[in-house]
């Protein structure tokens, strides 16, 4: 019984978080297999893209907090798949770079999760899509003012 207030399905926020929820579900099943978790692979997909960056621009970018992306950084060096300075090189800074080992283990995760990118889009046209990521970006930005 409706009360004057939208349905959840009609909330945008509500349908964001189901869609985040499934997309998620699909990312950790796909992930699993190579020994991944979603946070981790995200990690290793930002250092593809800004290799040598400090524990903090990751967890920043990641959307965890800087002790849990210790912690990750940490399993990943265990692995071998990234390799931290032993030492700062200048300040408090450790920055972090993908082995080719990490790279070959991301190049096989982003392949697969490629193919789930693809597969939540696939009923819209491209235009759909730019409409989606504009839409998305123009949530995101009235939040952060």
């Amino acid at each position: 019984m409706k009360r004057g207030r939208d349905s959840l399905g009609e909330m945008i926020g509500y349908r964001l978080k189901e869609a985040q929820a499934v997309l998620r579900g699909r990312m950790d099943a796909a992930l699993r297999p190579l020994g991944l978790t979603t946070p981790q692979y995200a990690c290793l997909e930002l250092l593809s893209h800004a290799p040598g960056a400090s524990n903090s621009e990751l967890a920043r970018s990641a959307f965890v907090a800087r002790q849990t992306m210790n912690t990750l950084l940490r399993g990943l060096h265990d692995r071998g798949l990234v390799d931290r300075a032993a030492a700062p090189p200048s300040g408090r800074v450790l920055p972090t770079v993908l082995t080719p080992e990490g790279r070959r283990l991301l190049d096989q995760a982003a392949a697969s999760i490629g193919a789930i990118e693809r597969q939540m889009v696939s009923t819209l046209t491209d235009e759909q899509r730019r409409a989606l990521r504009d839409a998305l970006a123009n949530c995101i930005d009235a939040l952060r003012d």
